[in-house]
């Protein structure tokens, strides 16, 4: 393979297509005869349909039908699960007249045009039983969390305790107990929720919809509608974002098939805004509780961390916060716990880093608690707990290097110049603060097949329907077949995000790039033992002499039973400057310097990328992102992108970051980990440290806006 491609800072294969929109997004493709449809949603957040009238929207211009529970189009319940298929909402569409959160959809209209559906599905009357809403965690009965995921995904969640944690407690030098809460954040991706259903004939269907697991949709869609997998396309070659809020199909999206199915035209329904508050996910709000125990010279005798957050009514999902605490420090005494509520709002789900990213925020700002008390340096006091080995499975971890991301990180930022008091440093009148975090996120690998094709012309065709939402996979498989096959870059055509082509497994979880990469690897041997030719000159020679059309081969990659051996886990480091204006209780964020352990970095630029978004991401999550929902109607009270706050390009410095670490080549032959999600875990913490370095005072309830200086 030619390693002079790979890890260098290739421009993105799909940056031209996306910049001159010619990239087609799910709701841009172009279906004759289509038809469009727009959602109805419950105004209450607990009760029952009384009646719904849809006389005046049905007889409106332009409006085909109106679908509500009264004449839902036939769905089937679906195996939903990781393995074979999965939804968001366990309650299928229209399934009943019960209503279990506000904005869940009750009705769909069909239309000529979107806005006559939309004007139409305004004209829909309802009326309701209502019952009181519990919207108030206080009100909420907590139970220990159920287990949600099979052993297919390998996240360890739940319980888990080694040692004795309240002997470790009594015998403590040092203890810290505190209480964090962060908000409930919401699915904001550039590409709002779309899909278009396309019955060719009542047992063919085509979807045209923004999902990051190409594979699992065709499953799913083919159990919803009693078809075998080859039965159904699912095409998604561009997304404009997911986060984890589209892995699966939501209620809208399986509706809108049945609909199309029922009508037998082309469908497409786009979700509004305001619909995406209730009807595409969020991040669980959530309540964690720290204890430490710990000798006068730091190392860690206990480690307690109970979480609790809140699902829907409708299906089950934990914030799995406790997974992370055995993982990212050693204690003999170790007590997890994850309790979760059920109150009348929509299902959260997958957000960046789930589970890592707020059990992270609550972990690492009580180490720096802890440090404080101590009076011993936060970096010093990290390297002294760091772990060696995975404790829930007991397994040594295959390649680690966060002592060297803590170092390296320090050294650049100029850790080792600051105050050791808060309220010390100050620049042109505001006080300034210095914090840093440590951040994890397990190496996660699936399987995956991808074709490649060597043609006539000189040009390499790589295919498979593993798909890009973002995060530079166009590129990263063109640069990885171009190596594999002595190409130019510019030679290799890669096509994405289609069902026809073999299966790419799916873009979440940070797998995309370590199920993928490995499967090119072993297409590109393959098609070159096919061509009898060691590169693919070679080949292209051939093809001219014998004058075929084509050389082509699939290549597969699979885990072996490395999982037995070795624990696997990316790792960084994050170090900030704050800036507060103490008066107005305006903070900035000033400086910012992130150290990556990934493995072996496929491309410089669009890995560095992906950190410097997670960390803008971070930094909304830590000073701006909250969502509340009415005690009166239980919707979220914000709507729209203006009111839902985030950062903008004048909230972020300059961003620097850097990767250590060599390839972890126990994971995969490729050495390659994920990048997409460790970047935002980390972030909060590290904000929350500094504002503490500048202001003496700790902030624990996440976003840490204004009126909290104050």
């Amino acid at each position: 393979m030619n390693n002079t491609i790979i890890g260098t800072g290739i421009n993105r294969k799909d940056g031209q297509a996306k910049v001159t929109g010619t990239a087609t997004y799910a709701a841009e493709h172009q279906i004759p005869n289509l038809i469009h449809g727009y959602l109805v949603t419950a105004s209450i957040a607990n009760g029952k349909i009384k009646s719904i009238n849809t006389q005046a929207a049905a007889t409106a211009p332009g409006v085909i039908t109106v679908f509500t529970h009264k004449n839902a189009p036939k769905i089937f319940k679906p195996t939903n699960n990781f393995v074979n298929s999965k939804i968001y909402e366990a309650r299928l569409p229209l399934a009943d007249d019960t209503i279990h959160y506000a904005g869940q959809i009750i009705g769909l209209v069909v239309a000529d045009t979107f806005e006559q559906a939309r004007d139409a599905a305004h004209l829909v009357k309802v009326e309701y039983t209502t019952q009181k809403p519990i919207l108030d965690p206080k009100q909420a009965t907590f139970k220990n969390a159920p287990s949600m995921f099979g052993e297919e995904m390998k996240f360890e969640k739940g319980d888990f305790a080694t040692g004795n944690f309240a002997d470790s407690m009594a015998g403590a030098a040092v203890k810290i107990t505190a209480t964090y809460k962060t908000a409930t954040e919401l699915h904001a991706p550039m590409e709002p929720h779309a899909i278009i259903a396309h019955w060719q004939n009542p047992d063919s269907l085509t979807v045209y919809e923004a999902t990051q697991w190409v594979a699992g949709s065709q499953n799913t869609y083919s159990e919803l509608f009693g078809l075998t997998p080859e039965r159904v396309r699912i095409v998604t070659p561009f997304l404009g974002g997911g986060f984890g809020s589209k892995a699966f199909p939501w209620p809208h999206g399986i509706l809108c098939a049945a609909a199309a199915r029922k009508l037998q035209r082309p469908l497409k329904v786009v979700l509004s805004r305001r619909q995406m508050t209730a009807n595409s996910g969020h991040r669980s709000a959530t309540e964690q509780t720290v204890r430490l125990a710990a000798n006068a010279d730091g190392s860690l005798q206990g480690i307690e961390h109970t979480a609790k957050s809140y699902t829907s009514p409708v299906d089950v999902f934990a914030e799995p916060c406790t997974n992370i605490t055995a993982v990212m420090y050693a204690a003999p005494n170790l007590r997890l716990q994850q309790e979760l509520a059920v109150m009348n709002i929509g299902t959260p789900t997958f957000m960046r880093a789930p589970g890592e990213n707020p059990g992270l925020y609550a972990l690492e700002s009580a180490m720096d608690e802890l440090a404080w008390e101590l009076g011993i340096d936060p970096i010093e006091l990290r390297l002294k707990n760091e772990t060696q080995e995975n404790p829930r499975r007991g397994l040594p971890f295959s390649a680690k290097h966060f002592a060297e991301c803590l170092r390296v990180g320090a050294e650049q930022f100029g850790w080792q110049e600051r105050p050791k008091k808060p309220r010390s440093l100050t620049r042109d009148g505001k006080l300034i603060g210095w914090g840093m975090a440590g951040c994890t996120f397990p190496g996660l690998r699936g399987a995956a097949s991808v074709k490649i094709r060597l043609l006539a012309d000189g040009t390499a065709h790589v295919l498979t329907s593993g798909n890009d939402m973002g995060t530079g996979a166009y590129t990263i498989v063109a640069s990885t077949a171009a190596a594999g096959l002595g190409l130019p870059v510019e030679k290799v055509r890669v096509e994405l995000g289609d069902s026809l082509f073999p299966n790419g497994s799916i873009a979440g979880g940070s797998q995309m790039t370590a199920t993928l990469i490995p499967a090119v690897m072993v297409a590109c041997e393959e098609v070159l033992k096919t061509a009898q030719a060691k590169t693919a000159q070679e080949a292209f020679a051939s093809l001219r002499q014998s004058q075929r059309a084509a050389f082509e081969a699939t290549g597969s990659s699979a885990p072996g039973q490395e999982g037995s051996k070795w624990a696997f886990q990316s790792w960084g480091a994050h170090f900030c400057e704050i800036s507060l204006d103490e008066e107005i209780g305006r903070l900035q964020v000033t400086r910012w310097v992130s150290v990556m352990n990934i493995g072996k970095v496929m491309n410089a630029k669009t890995a560095a990328s992906q950190i410097r978004g997670a960390v803008i991401m971070g930094i909304g999550q830590a000073l701006m992102e909250e969502c509340h929902f009415d005690p009166n109607i239980g919707y979220p009270v914000v709507y729209d992108l203006a009111t839902y706050h985030y950062p903008t390009h004048a909230d972020i410095p300059r961003i620097q970051v850097s990767f250590v670490g060599e390839p972890d080549l126990n994971f995969n032959p490729a050495g390659v980990r994920g990048v997409g999600e460790i970047g935002i875990t980390g972030v909060a913490p590290a904000i929350a440290n500094a504002i503490y370095h500048a202001t003496g005072k700790r902030i624990r309830d996440l976003p840490i806006t204004p009126d909290k200086f104050l």
